[in-house]
């Protein structure tokens, strides 16, 4: 993780402020060297102009938003910066991509993910939303692309403080309770943030237990979770079942809801396993983020697993983790879904095998070990 450049994804609707943000980072001297990518509609970026910093420091992806850009043409982009740096043409520490106000943030961590040439250079460390405080309850009702930008959000910037009233503060407030609860809001005071507030956010990724548990946004009190085949090292990435390798459009549908469960027993493996062919069967490509810490029975320590839309991280072992604490967490946010619906997926996962229902036959498949008794 170390070894690769944190890549930091600002997103959030147009009109927003993300390039008064931007701006305000660059000038931070305690934001260290970042290098931009900014991804502009047509030929000529406005936004791109409006950026204060020097022509090297600054990469203009003119091809339109990039949830309908082909991943290759970031995964370019990416990749010439690496090279460059690596030939002294340029010094960064950090990457921030700022995207179009119509962009869907998955297919950035899509290829960051996938990409081996890519992955092998780049981590994402965060996804940083940014919310109008006077137009973003409005815009959240009308505009599904919002509404999946702050679902993905790691942290949550709350811009034109000063022009919202109270009652639009508490009703935006209310509103982005109902999509992502758990990701932590900033207040901007004319698009200033101090930038240690969106940086180093990617800490479910460290292998560290506290900061895993601050990262899942959930204190420990009984209820979620699960267990995963395929475990393995972290940093890789592997398609859900039953998804495309490339991802949508733009966001559809309507409203985003959220759901959690702690369980406070380990999860034998075959019960998640069942849980995730039966989420995916299900819900299909509604899920916009899965974040979870996941007590496997028999397994050493638990594990952090992270998924953003289709795409599944690697599991990241918690070997620090505290003796005696086998407490699961999982949540879920989703698109076109309800608490209840979601809720009842992840009750799923108290499920327990029936060793007598055992009986997996070639011919005919496996029959489901499983007591429906939830």
């Amino acid at each position: 993780m170390s070894d690769r450049t944190a890549v930091t994804l600002l997103t959030g609707f147009l009109g927003a402020g993300k390039t008064t943000l931007l701006n305000n980072l660059l000038s931070d001297p305690l934001g260290g060297r970042i290098a931009v990518i900014v991804n502009e509609f047509g030929e000529a970026g406005l936004d791109h102009d409006l950026i204060e910093s020097t022509a090297e420091d600054v990469i203009l992806m003119a091809s339109g938003c990039i949830c309908c850009t082909i991943r290759s043409d970031l995964a370019r982009t990416l990749g010439d910066l690496y090279d460059r740096r690596s030939r002294g043409e340029l010094a960064f520490d950090r990457v921030v991509i700022e995207t179009t106000g119509l962009a869907d943030p998955g297919p950035v961590h899509h290829t960051l993910m996938l990409e081996p040439e890519v992955s092998r250079n780049f981590r994402l460390d965060g996804i940083v939303t940014v919310v109008d405080m006077v137009l973003g309850t409005v815009t959240l009702d009308r505009h599904a692309e919002a509404q999946a930008q702050v679902a993905m959000a790691d942290r949550i910037v709350l811009t034109k403080t000063d022009l919202a009233s109270d009652g639009q503060a508490d009703i935006l407030q209310r509103r982005l309770d109902q999509i992502n609860p758990r990701a932590l809001r900033i207040r901007a005071s004319m698009g200033r943030v101090a930038s240690g507030c969106l940086f180093d956010l990617d800490q479910g990724r460290s292998g560290d237990s506290a900061a895993a548990v601050e990262w899942l946004g959930m204190v420990a009190s009984p209820d979620p979770l699960a267990g995963l085949s395929g475990f393995g090292t972290a940093s890789k990435a592997t398609a859900l079942p039953g998804f495309p390798s490339t991802a949508p459009h733009h966001a559809q549908g309507g409203s985003i809801c959220t759901a959690s469960i702690f369980i406070d027993t380990p999860i034998p493996a075959p019960v998640f396993d069942f849980w995730l062919d039966m989420l995916i069967g299900i819900q299909g490509n509604t899920i916009l983020r899965l974040k979870a810490i996941i007590h496997i029975e028999d397994a050493q320590c638990p594990f952090v697993l992270h998924g953003v839309q289709h795409i599944l991280e690697q599991p990241v072992p918690l070997k620090t983790w505290p003796a005696g604490d086998f407490t699961s967490r999982v949540v879920l946010i989703a698109r076109d879904s309800s608490v209840e619906q979601l809720t009842a997926h992840l009750e799923m996962l108290r499920l327990r095998p029936d060793p007598s229902r055992i009986n997996y036959v070639v011919d005919s498949g496996p029959e489901l070990p499983f007591k429906a008794d939830i």
